[in-house]
């Protein structure tokens, strides 16, 4: 197996001075907008239990107007409120 050369900068080298990587760190920071996730954190997790959920949810009232029953009639469609 031959030696590669090796090259004159490293993977990690950062051509950015500490200074300017540190005040990209900062205006990231600032530009985040991280207070949903921080309110999100401080909820307490949602129930795992059955009984802390509706069991019986109303439903919905569909009104089925005159045009549509008309449609259903001529397609011989079956439609509950007839």
């Amino acid at each position: 197996m031959t030696d590669q050369p090796r090259s004159p900068r490293l993977a990690y080298d950062d051509p950015a001075t500490t200074e300017e990587m540190c005040a990209d760190c900062r205006a990231v920071g600032e530009n985040l907008h991280l207070e949903r996730a921080v309110r999100a954190v401080a909820r307490p997790a949602p129930s795992l239990y059955f009984e802390d959920y509706p069991r019986e949810l109303p439903k919905r009232e569909i009104e089925i107007s005159a045009a549509a029953a008309r449609l259903a009639g001529a397609l011989n469609l079956q439609l509950d409120g007839d």
